[in-house]
């Protein structure tokens, strides 16, 4: 049986939102995968069911407003090295509802993850947050894992991964990002409003306990099984279809 995850917003928005829904990630599957072929002659990560997966498990939230970002820039006031953001709304009337940035953007000091590379990948700079705003809520025992788009990230920023309960948890989740200053010494970019920005991935908790142990000497059934085909083996013989819908 299907469960349900459910996504709400605050009444009256619908129209502002329409287009930043979430959606099922399978819909924003990258073009350049989409045109890989997979065949005998050229085998690609096309055949890579596993690699698939990554791409259509769970459901997308995209950033719900354009996010200007001017990355590690002199700041004439501290003479130190600082980022600065921006986005078109600054009015009370939608912000008292709904949870989106405004000029105001809230941040996280490099004290709280100090000792963390992502301190030195952004550049030494305060770790913004991008709002959502949208609550997410799922049944009982389940909990949703939140990554940037699995194998499909923008080069440019990704957001901090996280757990949350969200069975108990009923407030909107904000998504700290990391900019990449690893590719970028600097950075003058907008988020664009639809931009994809996290991954969804929900799951039900239980509890676990590890085992190592030395397999039976023995040619394992399962590395006679892969060898009987060339191509899609692992889809035909032990892959189970995911629904994401």
């Amino acid at each position: 049986m299907s469960k349900t995850i459910k996504f709400t917003y605050p009444r009256g928005f619908t129209e502002y939102l329409k287009d930043v829904l979430p959606v099922p990630i399978k819909t924003n599957i990258p073009e350049w995968f989409k045109k890989l072929e997979h065949k005998h002659s050229h085998q690609t990560v096309k055949g890579c069911i596993p690699f698939l997966d990554t791409l259509t498990a769970g459901y997308l939230i995209k950033c719900p407003q354009d996010i200007y970002i001017n990355f590690n820039i002199d700041n004439p006031e501290t003479k130190e090295k600082d980022t600065y953001f921006q986005t078109a709304v600054d009015n009370p009337n939608v912000t008292q509802y709904l949870n989106i940035n405004t000029s105001e953007i809230q941040s996280h000091s490099t004290k709280q993850l100090e000792g963390s590379p992502l301190i030195s990948k952004n550049k030494n700079c305060p770790f913004f947050k991008i709002l959502n705003p949208f609550k997410i809520i799922t049944p009982p025992g389940y909990s949703i894992l939140i990554v940037p788009p699995l194998n499909n990230s923008d080069d440019r920023f990704e957001i901090i991964p996280g757990i949350v309960d969200t069975d108990t948890y009923k407030t909107e989740i904000n998504f700290p990002i990391v900019l990449n200053g690893d590719k970028y010494d600097t950075l003058e970019t907008v988020i664009d409003r639809g931009a994809p920005l996290a991954q969804i991935i929900p799951f039900k908790r239980d509890d676990w306990k590890m085992e190592v142990k030395e397999e039976e000497k023995k040619i394992p059934y399962s590395l006679v099984n892969i060898q009987r085909l060339i191509l899609h083996n692992y889809k035909k013989i032990w892959w189970t279809k995911k629904k994401w819908n």
